[in-house]
């Protein structure tokens, strides 16, 4: 591409890609559907359409994450939008011939409703697409992640050339306030007044750092916008550097990531050589230019003033406020410091007016979210939504409810910073004030679901482990209280904790959430302090009467065999690994307690349900 040097230039990329092209698209989902064969899909559609000698009449795209993650491979093929799910390396032939080339429909590889049976021919008509709002993830479905050209005919850096040629730093700002785009890293900061903070400090040296330090269990928001999307960020980037008069930009990505990390390196390149990166960006005298560090993947630094300290060589731990990093950060100069989802939020606001993006969500919350929805749900994946979308919404319209037909018991929204969130607030909007209100935050949008099979005091556990051993130990609240904590879950779900111990896990959790010195001691509490509030009464199952009511906690749970139901087959007996089992052929075999270590092998080879658990 011949480098750009006037939003004229910009103009007339785009209208060289303006023609309607003559050719189908299948577009392979070729990020995160890598796990389930993605590549090798993708590889047998090049090597077919190859060998057929049609590649002017179809064309292979490996695109970002198409979100439906539980039914990948995805593949679409456009102009149509034919949605293909679970696509397979002998379905590609059929694909090719039958929807590539004559347009038509291979009906027994269309997706079909898991509860209902209905056929759906187009993605948009899919539950699962159907009732998103799409702002931030557009771009994943249809264009490859390195196609510059593709990204520009989607009205790519239009943006950036709005606010770098026709409007003031101050001016971008004031869009960016009158949003009331917020950020969508956790804090729900307002955007536009940390540019403004940032823009108002004294210096010629400002920086503006993309923190896509994503560490959550279960969240691959950030991961996958990079992925899918770079040049998107790459241009929120540039225009918050306009707006707080930075001219260096920092991607902060956890080395995990190599996809995203390739693919921004690339994205920075491929800008810089068309001249959107630089001196002079579209001849507008602003300077410019992005580079990309990798962390190390500790889960702390996704706080920014560690991130801050991780990004100056020196160990990811951080540092109490005032001063914030808008107004004394990276090597002492004013940071701004944004995630990835609210970057790649900016040029759409910029092309379209603070007026679309406002009425998109609820009055204090505004915009749409992005959740990596995950845990016992039917569908898995990205969900973008508006805020104020309804938990219920998310959960069964989108997710297509709960696997194998069970309860609705939970949602754990926000990951470890997080909270559980019970049935009965199934209707509870999604939006930074409402979830504060029933005690969890958004955090950066991990969102799990829990069945009725889940036990609550085992999940405060699993989440407050992750974050225990994740703390950087600076602080003494956090380094020993978090530990302290852990310990009394630990003996709870082991059977032997007590009434005191739940009373002192609850004071406990206050104090290490008053008192820590970063978010991540003020969060680690919540999952804790969320099950207390709304689940006591399993805590109090556990220390009273010493069982576990969803029959998960090992040292809390007894396996029986009913003499009515068993058979003597013998077949719990011979894989029993401790010997723990005895009775003779066709005779009603007894469990050993004493030697029973609950592995459950045995209940789970009984083929006449003659194991219970009590």
């Amino acid at each position: 591409m011949k480098t750009m040097r006037s939003p004229a230039d910009l103009a007339a990329v785009k209208a060289s890609q303006a023609t309607e092209p003559n050719y189908r698209t299948i577009a392979v989902c070729s990020t995160g559907c890598l796990a389930v064969g993605a590549g090798t899909v993708a590889q047998a559609f090049e090597d077919e359409v190859r060998r057929r000698g049609i590649a002017d009449k179809v064309r292979v795209a490996r695109t970002g994450c198409h979100g439906l993650c539980e039914q990948g491979p995805v593949v679409i093929v456009h102009p149509e939008r034919i949605f293909y799910p679970r696509v397979s390396v002998e379905a590609v032939p059929r694909i090719v011939e039958e929807t590539g080339l004559r347009g038509e429909i291979a009906r027994d590889l269309l997706y079909r409703d898991p509860a209902t049976g209905e056929e759906y021919v187009h993605d948009y008509d899919v539950p699962f697409y159907s009732a998103q709002k799409r702002v931030v993830l557009r771009y994943n479905t249809d264009l490859e992640p390195l196609d510059l050209e593709g990204y520009i005919r989607w009205d790519g850096y239009a943006a950036a050339a709005r606010a770098l040629v026709e409007m003031s730093p101050e001016e971008v700002i004031e869009e960016i306030e009158l949003s009331g785009l917020r950020g969508r890293g956790g804090a729900g900061f307002p955007t536009g007044t940390k540019w403004q903070i940032c823009r108002q400090q004294p210096g010629d040296h400002k920086y503006v750092i993309c923190n896509a330090d994503e560490g959550d269990p279960g969240a691959f928001m950030d991961r996958s916008l990079l992925e899918g999307a770079p040049h998107a960020v790459i241009e929120g980037m540039i225009i918050a550097g306009y707006a707080v008069g930075a001219n260096q930009g920092i991607i902060y990505v956890r080395t995990e990531y190599p996809i995203a990390v390739r693919h921004a390196a690339r994205a920075i390149e491929q800008a810089r050589e068309a001249g959107l990166l630089g001196q002079d960006i579209l001849g507008s005298g602003f300077h410019f230019d992005i580079t990309v560090h990798e962390g190390a993947g500790a889960f702390v630094c996704g706080e920014e003033t560690a991130l801050i300290a991780s990004l100056e060589g020196r160990r990811g731990m951080p540092r109490p406020r005032p001063p914030f990093p808008a107004q004394k950060g990276y090597r002492g100069k004013p940071t701004v410091i944004n995630n990835v989802e609210t970057l790649a939020n900016v040029p759409a606001i910029i092309l379209n007016g603070h007026e679309w993006y406002a009425a998109i969500g609820t009055e204090r919350s505004k915009g749409t979210k992005i959740f990596a929805l995950a845990g016992k749900v039917n569908n898995t994946g990205l969900v973008e939504v508006p805020m104020g979308t309804t938990l219920r919404q998310i959960v069964f319209d989108i997710g297509g409810g709960v696997r194998n037909g069970k309860a609705f018991k939970a949602a754990q929204i926000g990951g470890p910073s997080g909270g559980c969130v019970p049935a009965q607030y199934l209707d509870t909007p999604i939006d930074y004030d409402s979830v504060r209100a029933i005690g969890t935050i958004m955090g950066s949008g991990g969102l799990i679901v829990l069945d009725e099979d889940t036990c609550m005091v085992d999940i405060a556990r699993y989440f407050l482990e992750f974050t225990q051993r994740e703390s950087c130990g600076k602080c003494v609240p956090c380094r020993i209280g978090t530990r302290r904590m852990l310990e009394i879950l630990e003996r709870i779900t082991a059977g032997d904790g007590t009434l005191e111990d739940v009373e002192r896990l609850e004071r406990l959790a206050l104090v290490v959430k008053k008192t820590s010195l970063c978010g991540l001691g003020q969060t680690a509490p919540n999952p804790v302090l969320s099950t207390l509030r709304y689940f006591r009464d399993e805590y109090d199952a556990h220390v009273v009467d010493k069982r576990c009511p969803a029959h998960y906690c090992r040292a809390l749970i007894t396996y029986r065999i009913m003499a009515d139901a068993c058979t003597g087959c013998t077949a719990c007996a011979r894989v029993c690994p401790v010997n723990a089992i005895s009775g003779e052929p066709k005779q009603t075999h007894v469990i050993d307690q004493a030697l029973c270590t609950r592995c459950g092998l045995c209940r789970a080879t009984c083929k006449f349900e003659a194991i219970e658990v009590v």
